[in-house]
């Protein structure tokens, strides 16, 4: 078993409309890495992919489960206007462990940027 590293990893999320998913995450600042048609997308943030695979049975797309993924931004400050400026609705939480924006994305998959006190 030496011999086996993992190479890379990804996150996936089914979404109901792939277009929709591309420009959402294209907002918050990801960037696409690839598209084959509308089979699939890699969107990419700092240390991480995040797949996006079109489902067609939508029963199958129900949020994040007790799944959530985080992102650090460069200045935390700018989160809160660009997320009001996208109309994106979002809740503040403030604790020990740091300033939080939790949302989520057109097909319910938690999200949040924190500006940690770690």
């Amino acid at each position: 078993m030496d011999a086996f590293q993992i190479k890379s990893s990804t996150i996936t999320i089914n979404t109901s409309d792939l277009n929709r998913a591309i420009r959402f995450y294209s907002s918050i600042g990801l960037s696409l890495l690839h598209r084959w048609d509308d089979y699939y997308a890699e969107m990419s943030a700092p240390g991480m992919k995040i797949g996006l695979h079109p489902v067609r049975d939508h029963k199958k797309v129900m949020g994040s489960g007790s799944t959530s993924i985080g992102f650090i931004a460069e200045d935390f400050k700018a989160v809160k206007p660009m997320l009001e400026s996208l109309g994106i609705p979002f809740t503040e939480r403030n604790e020990e462990g740091g300033s939080f924006f939790h949302f989520q994305d057109p097909d319910g998959t938690a999200l949040y940027f924190i500006d940690p006190k770690w």
